[in-house]
C-alpha cells in the first residue's frame, strides 16, 4: 500500500458543521514520522475562534440529534464500525505512519477501536429509567435519562483512534454532540474517522473535529464558555488537574482518565510461564507508551532471577525499527522528548545500582527516537522510574519477600489505575486484589482494556469510567418527574 496515496487520503482542514474548512488564519503545523523525523504532511492549526465556532455548531445541532431514536444512533454506530473494519489496512498503515507502532499492533487497535461503536451500538437501544410509587402512596416517581448535551472530548496520542471512539462511541449512542481535538502529534487518524462518520450518515454539527497545537489557547475558552456540558478527557494527571480547576467554573460533568504507575506482582507461586508472558504483554503494548503499562515489577525474591532471566530472553529477541517494515516487532517512541526521558529514568536506575539484563542503551544516528526493549533488576524503590511512568519498554524488576511488604510499595504512589497480581492462590488473589488501590486489576492476564468493560482509575488516575454499561451514563443526566395520583 502506498504510503502518500495513505496521507493524501485524509483531510487536512478542521471538520465544522459537516464541513471541511481552514483554520481562520489559514494556519497549519507539521505532522511528523517518528521512525524517521521526516514531515509527513500538514494539517490545519485552529485558532480559539475556530473552536468557538466548532462548539456553537454542537450547540446548534444538540436538541435535533437528541430527538432522534436510538436505533437510529445504534445504526449510524454499526455502519461507522463496519466502515472502519472494511479499511483497516489503510487506517492501520496512517497510525503507524503517525505514531510509529507495528503495523501488526496498529490493526489491532483499529479493530479495537471498531468494537467500542459496536458495543454502544448495543447500549444506545438499553437506556433505561424507572417507574415507582412513592413511599406515601399519593405520587408516582417516574425516572428518565437525557444526553448531557454537548460535549468537550480530548484524547491522547498514544492510542490515536481507540481513544477517539472510546469517547466518540456513548457519546453518539446517548444523543450528545461534540467537539473532539486529538493530540497535535497524531491527527490524521482522528480526521480520518471523521470522513468514515460523515459517510455513515452523521448529521452535520453532531462531531467537530477541531486540530491544534495550542492546545490550551483552544480549549479553555470552550471549557469556560458555558456553552459545553461536559468534559471528557485522556492525558497526563498535571494536564488533568489543570482541566479540573478550569471546568469547575461552569461546574462541567468530567470524565478523566489520567496517568498510572501500575504495579505488577509475581508471588512465588505463579506459574513463572504465564507471569513472564503477563509482563511482556503489560509491558509492551505499543513500545510501553500506554497508561496501562507494568510500570513497577515486583518480583518474589525466590523467583526474580528466573523470571529476569526468561522476561530478559523474550524482549531482547524483539526486533526494532520501522513499524511499516516486515518483521518489526517495536516502533519508535513518539519524539525526541519522550527518549529522553526513557534515557534519563534508566540512567538513574543504574546508577542507583539496578543491573541491565537486556537493553539499556538507545542506538545512535539513522533517525528516529528509538530504544531497545530493555530489562532492569534490582531497582530500587528510590528510583525515579517508581514514581513516574516509563512510557517505554523498559521493564524494571524489584524483589519483595512478603505480602503486606509488596501490597504497601504497590500502593504507595498517587496513582490508582491498574495493577496486575499472578498467582495461583485463590485466596490471596482476592485478598490482594480488594487491597490494592485501583479501579482495575488483572488476576493472572497482563491486558485488561476491552469495550465492553469498565476502564477507570481512582486517586490521581482520573473520575469516571470508559466502557462497559456504565460508560454511557457518563454522558447521560438522570431526570426524576413526579407525577400526583392523589
Amino acid at each position: 500500500m502506498d504510503e502518500s496515496r495513505v496521507v493524501e487520503a485524509v483531510g487536512k482542514q478542521l471538520f465544522i458543521d459537516g464541513r471541511w474548512v481552514d483554520a481562520t488564519r489559514g494556519a497549519t503545523f507539521e505532522v511528523v514520522d517518528p521512525s524517521t523525523g521526516k514531515v509527513l504532511c500538514a494539517v490545519a492549526d485552529a485558532t480559539p475562534a475556530d473552536g468557538r465556532a466548532a462548539l456553537e455548531a454542537a450547540v446548534a445541532a444538540q436538541p435535533a440529534f437528541a430527538r432522534t431514536s436510538p436505533r437510529d444512533r445504534a445504526d449510524l454506530l454499526m455502519t461507522a464500525y463496519r466502515l472502519l473494519m472494511d479499511r483497516v489496512d489503510a487506517l492501520a498503515l496512517l497510525m503507524t505512519l503517525e505514531m510509529g507502532k507495528p503495523l501488526a499492533e496498529a490493526r489491532g487497535e483499529i479493530a479495537y477501536a471498531a468494537e467500542f461503536f459496536r458495543h454502544f451500538a448495543g447500549e444506545a437501544v438499553r437506556i433505561d429509567g424507572g417507574y415507582q410509587t412513592a413511599p406515601a402512596g399519593n405520587a408516582r416517581f417516574l425516572i428518565t435519562k437525557q444526553p448531557v448535551g454537548p460535549c468537550l472530548l480530548i484524547t491522547p496520542w498514544n492510542f490515536p483512534m481507540a481513544m477517539g471512539t472510546r469517547k466518540l462511541g456513548p457519546a453518539i449512542a446517548a444523543g450528545c454532540t461534540s467537539v473532539i481535538k486529538p493530540a497535535h502529534q497524531t491527527p490524521l487518524s482522528m480526521l480520518a474517522l471523521m470522513g468514515i462518520l460523515a459517510e455513515a450518515g452523521l448529521p452535520a454539527g453532531a462531531v467537530n473535529c477541531i486540530t491544534a497545537m495550542d492546545a490550551g489557547g483552544v480549549m479553555e475558552p470552550l471549557i469556560r464558555s458555558g456553552l459545553a456540558r461536559k468534559l471528557s478527557f485522556t492525558g497526563s494527571t498535571k494536564v488533568g488537574r489543570i482541566l479540573l480547576e478550569q471546568s469547575a467554573e461552569k461546574v462541567l460533568r468530567t470524565s478523566l482518565e489520567l496517568g498510572g504507575n501500575a504495579p505488577f506482582i509475581v508471588f512465588e507461586d505463579a506459574d513463572l510461564d504465564e507471569a513472564v508472558a503477563g509482563a511482556f504483554a503489560a509491558k509492551m503494548r505499543n513500545m510501553g507508551e500506554a497508561c496501562t503499562a507494568a510500570n513497577r515489577i515486583f518480583v518474589h525474591a525466590s523467583v526474580i532471577d528466573e523470571f529476569g532471566r526468561r522476561l530478559a530472553e523474550r524482549m531482547g529477541a524483539l526486533t526494532v525499527g520501522r513499524g511499516t517494515e516486515a518483521g518489526v516487532d517495536v516502533g519508535p517512541l513518539i519524539d525526541e522528548a519522550g527518549l529522553e526521558k526513557v534515557r534519563s529514568l534508566v540512567a538513574d536506575a543504574v546508577g542507583r545500582g539496578a543491573t541491565v539484563l537486556t537493553g539499556g542503551e538507545a542506538p545512535t544516528g539513522g533517525g528516529g527516537y528509538f530504544y531497545p526493549p530493555t530489562v532492569l533488576t534490582g531497582v530500587p524503590r528510590e528510583a525515579a522510574m517508581a514514581d513516574q511512568e516509563i512510557f517505554g519498554p523498559v521493564a524494571p524488576l524489584t524483589p519483595f519477600s512478603a505480602e503486606d511488604e509488596v501490597l504497601r510499595a504497590a500502593n504507595d504512589t498517587e496513582y490508582g489505575l491498574v495493577a496486575y497480581v499472578f498467582t495461583n492462590d485463590l485466596r490471596r488473589a482476592l485478598r490482594v486484589a480488594e487491597a490494592i488501590e485501583t479501579g482495575m486489576v488483572g488476576l493472572n492476564q497482563g491486558v485488561v482494556s476491552n469495550p465492553a468493560a469498565p476502564f477507570g482509575g481512582v486517586k490521581q488516575s482520573g473520575l469516571g469510567r470508559e466502557g462497559g454499561a456504565v460508560g454511557i451514563d457518563e454522558f447521560l443526566e438522570t431526570k426524576y418527574i413526579g407525577i400526583a395520583v392523589s
